[in-house]
């Protein structure tokens, strides 16, 4: 998983948690080699699947339902955090440009289902929040994406193709809102290969 640099130990108005609040310690996954051989989440590695409750709330979502297409998985932090709030909205402003690759758009975190309801409702978002609560974080952890220190996801990003394949993946410093570029540049070299086997 391709890694940002991140800063450790702000604390006061820039902290991720809010003002005077410590930040949480960043330098345990952020300083780690990537192995893809080895470690879960690696472009090349199978996606692992998961069944996680959606909105309204008898509603499950499982990857291998959505073989065929396109999987973007987006991890995050929390709901109602800045950062987070900017990142599901942006997602959700490019869906034309996501669907354009038929491509699904997935959000995850260890919220609970009625804190993903009034937060999608809030932030007026069109696609999946799943709830990765109980166990906790168990789906982050599958991708090597959950912060066991300190009981959430990291702000990590994954395109799985058509077959069920990691294709891309991406680990954000918390406090930064990765953005979409890469997806994009992810979603188009699947399409290319795409249309060179056809």
């Amino acid at each position: 998983m391709s890694k940002g640099k991140n800063q450790q130990g702000i604390k006061g108005p820039d902290s991720v948690l809010g003002p005077g609040v410590p930040a949480p310690d960043f330098k345990l996954r952020s300083t780690q080699s990537f192995r893809p051989d080895r470690e879960a989440g690696a472009p090349g590695a199978p996606a692992p699947d998961f069944k996680l409750q959606t909105l309204p709330p008898d509603r499950f979502i499982s990857l291998s339902e959505l073989r065929g297409r396109p999987v973007i998985l987006a991890f995050y932090p929390a709901d109602w955090s800045p950062v987070c709030g900017d990142e599901m909205v942006l997602y959700n402003e490019l869906l034309p440009e996501f669907q354009r690759f038929n491509a699904v758009v997935l959000g995850i975190s260890v919220d609970s289902f009625w804190s993903h309801y009034a937060f999608a409702k809030d932030r007026k978002l069109q696609f999946p929040l799943l709830s990765d609560f109980e166990p906790k974080g168990a789906v982050a952890h599958n991708y090597g994406a959950y912060r066991q220190q300190d009981g959430f996801s990291e702000r990590a990003l994954f395109v799985i193709d058509a077959g069920g394949t990691i294709r891309w993946s991406y680990l954000s410093p918390l406090d930064v809102n990765p953005g979409a570029d890469g997806i994009l540049d992810a979603l188009e070299a699947l399409d290319s290969k795409r249309e060179v086997a056809a």
